[in-house]
């Protein structure tokens, strides 16, 4: 097809530098095989038992799961079932495989939450075929997955996105007995500032907040999304409470060098923004909303002692 022929290209397409696909097989002739074939499609890991598995696809949220059926201990239909019931992974593509090519074997897959079939012996252009087919289908839904979760007014995480990614990290951090922290972050006297420059400039003020706490993050996994109205909220992977006033005051820091000009403020003369940071490690039982609740908590107790400044969920 030629290049100048826009309706026959796909809307988005995907690169190998930086898809992962993750093999779960106990076989390593196997995980040989299926890795050569589809090596140049992106980085390629693997793990040799179920469970190792469903550690590698949590830590790795591979694109693309090739998983063998049989396998000691817990086999193919059993891990595909925990990776889709897991947030952290249910978007990855799964592609069962099998030596058993009966229509009962591909019916007991795809009801597991697989989304294709390949049997062993591999058929080369087969599974080539629809390994980039899922790859492309993947991508796609990501790319979906991306405006429906976006803010139509700054640009960032919306709500529903936040939501997904605490769930996700909360349970991640509860496999690995680490700390999870959260800042809740409200414009100080916003409605004051609408009021009273008019709503084009506080849409304005909100754009600018939400790129600076942004531009702010400083390590792999932190994510800013708009919690609704003029309050923002940042998930920060592996944060301890010793860090978290660092964290608070670091982002009250940022926003006041902006130097927006509020006039119709109590607390300053620019705009500035309160903080509530909580840290816990997650334990069986307690859910997610526990943490937004701590936040929400440490936020008021900053916003009742002035203002502009981080309190700590003790």
């Amino acid at each position: 097809m030629r290049a100048d022929s826009p309706q026959a290209e796909p809307f988005i397409t995907w690169s190998a530098a930086d898809t992962r696909i993750l093999i779960i097989d106990d076989d390593a002739g196997s995980v040989n095989n299926i890795s050569q074939v589809i090596r140049d499609y992106g980085s390629v890991y693997f793990a040799t038992t179920g469970q190792r598995g469903l550690e590698l696809a949590a830590e790795l949220r591979p694109d693309l799961i090739m998983l063998d059926v049989e396998m000691p201990g817990i086999d193919g239909y059993h891990v595909c079932r925990e990776l889709k019931a897991d947030a952290a992974t249910r978007g990855s593509s799964i592609i069962m495989v099998t030596g058993h090519s009966a229509v009962a074997n591909e019916v007991a897959a795809l009801e597991a939450g697989a989304a294709d079939f390949v049997t062993k012996p591999l058929n080369i252009p087969l599974v080539r075929a629809r390994v980039k087919t899922q790859l492309l289908v993947k991508k796609q839904a990501d790319e979906l997955q991306r405006l429906v979760a976006q803010d139509s007014l700054t640009g960032i995480s919306n709500r529903r996105a936040f939501e997904e990614k605490l769930a996700a990290e909360w349970s991640r951090h509860q496999r690995q007995g680490e700390a999870l922290a959260l800042a809740l972050v409200d414009v100080d006297h916003f409605k004051a500032f609408n009021d009273g420059y008019g709503h084009q400039q506080g849409d304005q003020c909100l754009r600018a907040v939400a790129q600076t706490l942004q531009q702010s993050l400083r390590r792999p996994g932190e994510v800013v999304a708009r919690y609704g109205g003029e309050e923002f909220v940042v998930v920060l992977p592996h944060t301890q409470a010793i860090d978290c006033p660092g964290v608070g005051a670091w982002l009250c820091e940022q926003v006041r060098a902006l130097a927006i000009a509020h006039e119709f403020s109590p607390t300053a003369a620019m705009v500035t923004i309160s903080v509530g940071v909580a840290s816990r490690v997650p334990v069986v039982g307690v859910e997610y909303t526990y943490l937004l609740h701590l936040a929400d908590r440490a936020l008021y107790q900053a916003k009742a002692s002035g203002r502009n400044r981080p309190v700590v969920a003790v």
